[in-house]
């Protein structure tokens, strides 16, 4: 019987292993973590602290900061001092003959319409002189639009409307010649394509001339609203450079019993000299760039208004004899002529803007040739009663004649008015040139010698702390 191999042995729990018998060694510690970085600026901060504590360090923080304080004002000066130099320059130079040049283009418009109606009025004989202006004020407008377009910035407002009046001023062209063509036949549908040119002048043309004129004055405004505001930054640094250079004098004198220090003196005088010069010059610059708004702009602007009105008050006179009825317009129920009553109504802006022009004329030059549109206008209200009243009862010719004629016509008034509003533009415009020339020169090298004395003064604070530390040596 064979034998079966003997029980295995019970199978034991295992326990933790236990420590051998001996002494006890704690498992060894890791170093300690190194202290944090402080920061630049704290480390910094600790240096300018324990500095501060004595009399050498204290004068070093001094000078550094009298000397900070001196260089930012004359940086700052010069900063806002060309900005305010720029403006004014623009003002004199782009803003200003750009407002000017689309009151011209809106003025030869209109002038070219009026002489078109003057001349179909005269038949197919057209005078020379009457074809010459019209000939003269498309030029002068197609010109007007090329330096425009020169000075439009791209994708701007004023660019797609300058590219508008392009494409309609030859097309308004076409249908003078087509007026004048028919006239000069006899076919009475030349007065057809010049109502219908006059309306193209006056629904798309001109109202495309007068907002690029509002927009070139917006930009005028701009430009005189950044000339013109005082530099307080520059100023209020200039009174802390001056207060802080005055409190170092002080604390020297009370510390060293000695009246002055030469180089803080120095600095003072250089930021004292840099903040009248400032203080001055712009006062003075604002004074004359206000004067050129206000004696010269406002004159121009009315004066420009004036003028525009008279050249539509003659156009709608020609044109009443040209349609001879054919277009009217209802007014509370009652029908009138639509080329008298546009009329009327010019003839009352003119009148207006006259009065205002003469309000705004403070001499003798632009008080003189105001006065004289005002009389010839008062005239040209007599004699377009005196025709209107030969046309409505049905004398044409003879209303013609009051009109266009040889002498004593309606012609004449306007013309008197168109250039007695001429000369009085040009006086305004020579003193809104001489104002704003002034304006612009009294800031001529301000920002230059301002920031030649604040590196005076600063090396001035400098060279004075500098004597005190010499002495701690």
């Amino acid at each position: 019987m064979p034998h079966s191999p003997p029980p295995a042995p019970p199978r034991r729990r295992s326990s933790p292993a236990r420590p051998p018998d001996g002494p006890h060694f704690p498992p060894p510690s890791l170093p300690p973590a190194p202290p944090a970085r402080r920061s630049a600026f704290a480390e910094g901060t600790d240096r300018l602290r324990a500095a501060a504590t004595t009399e050498p360090g204290r004068l070093r923080i001094i000078g550094a900061v009298l000397a900070l304080l001196v260089v930012a004002f004359g940086a700052v000066t010069a900063w806002q001092c060309s900005q305010r130099a720029s403006a004014a320059d623009d003002v004199l130079h782009r803003s200003q003959p750009l407002s000017s040049g689309a009151a011209d283009i809106y003025r030869s418009l209109a002038d070219a319409n009026t002489a078109a109606s003057s001349g179909f009025l005269a038949g197919g004989a057209e005078p020379a002189a009457t074809r010459d202006r019209y000939e003269k004020d498309i030029s002068t407008a197609a010109g007007g639009l090329v330096t425009a377009a020169a000075n439009a910035e791209p994708g701007s407002p004023s660019e797609a409307t300058i590219a508008r009046l392009n494409r309609l001023l030859p097309e308004y062209k076409g249908l003078i010649e087509r007026a004048r063509t028919y006239n000069r036949q006899g076919y009475p549908v030349g007065g057809a394509y010049l109502r219908y040119a006059n309306e193209k002048m006056q629904q798309d043309m001109l109202p495309a001339a007068e907002e690029l004129y509002t927009r070139e004055n917006a930009r005028l405004d701009a430009d005189y609203a950044d000339a013109t505001p005082y530099p307080w930054a520059a100023i209020a640094l200039g009174v802390a450079a001056l207060a802080a250079l005055g409190w170092a004098q002080r604390r020297d004198r009370l510390r060293t019993n000695r009246v002055l220090n030469r180089g803080l003196v120095a600095a003072g005088s250089a930021t004292m000299v840099a903040l009248l010069w400032l203080t001055v010059g712009h006062t003075v610059a604002r004074s004359d760039l206000d004067g050129s708004y206000d004696h010269g702009i406002r004159s121009l602007t009315v004066l420009h208004d004036a003028r525009i009105a008279s050249l539509k008050a003659r156009g709608n006179e020609n044109l009443s004899l040209v349609a001879r009825g054919a277009e009217t317009v209802t007014v509370d129920g009652e029908q009138y002529d639509a080329y008298y009553h546009d009329f009327d109504k010019d003839m009352a802006v003119l009148g207006k803007g006259l009065d205002q022009a003469a309000r705004l004329a403070d001499d003798s030059g632009g008080t003189a040739p105001v006065k004289a549109a005002q009389d010839s206008a008062a005239l040209w209200r007599q004699r377009h009663t005196a025709a209107r009243t030969d046309d409505e009862s049905g004398d044409y010719q003879q209303a013609l004649d009051k009109v266009i004629g040889a002498q004593g016509t309606t012609g004449e008034c306007f013309d008197g008015v168109d250039g007695d509003l001429a000369r009085a533009i040009g006086h305004e415009q020579a003193r809104f040139r001489r104002a704003a020339t002034a304006g612009r020169d009294a800031m001529t090298g301000l920002p230059a010698g301002a920031a030649v004395l604040a590196l005076l003064g600063a090396a001035g604070a400098l060279a004075g702390i500098g004597r005190r530390l010499s002495e701690y040596r």
